[in-house]
């Protein structure tokens, strides 16, 4: 087995999927935003994973789709979800957001990974299960979280006095295949 593992964008996808809270939640679009640009290194020793990294450019963010809402989600409406976005996540700043793997530990799934993760300058705490799938000639890799925008400083957005706005939790969706080799 190669000692490092470099998987990127043309592996798979990272998706960001928010929802909408206040009283006029039923009027706001549920977003799917795509991260286009990022790269997961993961060193191996003797078979075992001893250390993974994951980076994201923030600026590769794309919005994809939106649901619900009184209206469909136009292409302007696209582009000013991602300006928005770009300004709470101040991408000028901190053009990355950025997980380390501290700790690797098996589990009955695939791993179970814990370390920091930096958005927006900030850094908590964070663990990833990955669920790791064998399909014979390739390692199906995938992982749902859920991070809480507040606990990095994120302000989520709102409209009209907060009675509109994204939901502080935005769920993390991964998904990517590795040859064997």
């Amino acid at each position: 087995m190669p000692d490092t593992w470099i998987i990127d964008a043309s592996d798979g996808e990272l998706l960001v999927r928010t929802s909408v809270a206040g009283r006029a939640s039923k009027m706001g679009h549920r977003l799917t935003i795509a991260m286009r640009s990022w790269q997961a290194t993961v060193r191996w020793s003797d078979d075992v994973p001893v250390a993974a990294q994951l980076t994201v450019d923030v600026d590769s963010l794309e919005v994809l789709r939106g649901e619900g809402g009184l209206t469909p989600l136009s292409g302007p409406e696209k582009i000013l979800v991602r300006s928005n976005a770009l300004r709470q996540l101040d991408v000028r700043r901190f053009p990355q957001i950025c997980f380390e793997a501290d700790s690797i530990e098996r589990s009955q799934a695939g791993y179970r990974l814990a370390g920091p993760l930096q958005i927006r300058g900030k850094t908590r705490a964070h663990v990833i299960d990955l669920r790791t799938e064998d399909l014979d000639e390739v390692w199906r890799l995938t992982t749902q979280a859920v991070v809480r925008q507040s606990d990095f400083g994120v302000k989520p957005y709102s409209l009209v006095m907060g009675s509109l706005k994204v939901a502080d939790d935005v769920t993390i969706l991964f998904t990517a295949k590795h040859e064997k080799g």
